[in-house]
């Protein structure tokens, strides 16, 4: 047995934490011993210097603490976000920056025999991206183009997490089907399900039951169901209680909850802890409330 599996505490539940690169953050999460970690990345990390810090990073966590390292796609370039509906002609400089860094990334990954999280849509900011296609299903065909050829690139270093967007969500029947013929690895914001689902439980679940032999790896958050509001788990109106059996056992996961600064985690912390205890009582036959 490996010292990894010998962390792993019964049942499913995993303590994952995310931070950026830098050293007092890594820290701050690394005296937790998490089952998961994920590392944040910026734009500013695509220089040279910074690219190879992050690289001795990413071995650091893996040798000293965890194999099972993600390393989240860079969000935005000069504030535009990173969305794979991003035009080589119409916005030339992110839409390079997207295929760089992507490509980068994927090379480490497949050195270091980790992951890499790239985003398949985002939020509000899609809507004017969508509208410059001639229509919502041709914007759509963009996108699984794109994720196909990631999904190629990545010989299994890669996962697709969802937005709130028409163009990439989960819970739209169809796109879920589509999802699924295209069989990729998926990434499941549980907020980004609700909030695309404008706070439907009952949809959730179905989104969460029908994808979840797909999903690798999990962003638990909790939310009010109506915009990016990354609240810790019990402060809003998803149903952890039902979301709990439905979770896939083979998928690893965080909590991506922000303090009020990054140099803590203590809503990571707290919220492992709220979805822990309703494991524990579960497995003992104990009423959840």
């Amino acid at each position: 047995m490996t010292q990894l599996a010998l962390r792993r505490r019964p049942g499913k539940i995993q303590l994952g934490l995310k931070a950026s690169q830098t050293p007092a953050q890594l820290m701050n999460r690394l005296q937790y011993r998490p089952q998961v970690f994920e590392f944040f990345t910026s734009e500013a990390d695509f220089d040279s210097a910074a690219f190879a810090a992050l690289k001795a990073a990413v071995l650091f966590v893996k040798e000293n603490v965890t194999e099972q390292i993600v390393i989240h796609h860079p969000m935005s370039y000069h504030g535009v976000h990173l969305d794979q509906l991003l035009d080589p002609k119409r916005e030339a400089e992110a839409y390079q920056f997207l295929h760089d860094s992507t490509a980068a990334l994927l090379g480490l990954a497949t050195e270091l025999d980790v992951k890499v999280l790239v985003h398949g849509g985002y939020g509000s900011d899609s809507v004017p991206l969508i509208n410059e296609y001639e229509s919502l299903s041709v914007a759509r065909d963009v996108v699984f183009e794109r994720l196909d050829e990631l999904v190629r690139q990545g010989s299994g270093h890669v996962m697709i997490e969802n937005g709130v967007t028409a163009s990439f969500m989960y819970g739209d029947p169809q796109l879920d089907e589509r999802i699924i013929q295209h069989h990729y690895p998926l990434v499941c914001d549980l907020s980004h399900v609700f909030i695309a689902l404008h706070g439907d439980m009952d949809l959730t679940m179905l989104a969460l039951k029908r994808l979840a032999p797909l999903i690798q790896h999990y962003h638990l958050v909790d939310s009010m169901g109506q915009r990016h509001d990354s609240l810790p788990l019990g402060q809003g109106l998803i149903d952890w209680q039902r979301v709990l059996p439905v979770l896939n056992p083979r998928a690893t996961m965080i909590y991506e909850v922000p303090d009020e600064t990054d140099a803590t985690c203590g809503n990571m912390l707290s919220s492992y802890h709220y979805l822990r205890a309703l494991e524990v009582r579960s497995l003992e036959g104990s009423p959840i409330k």
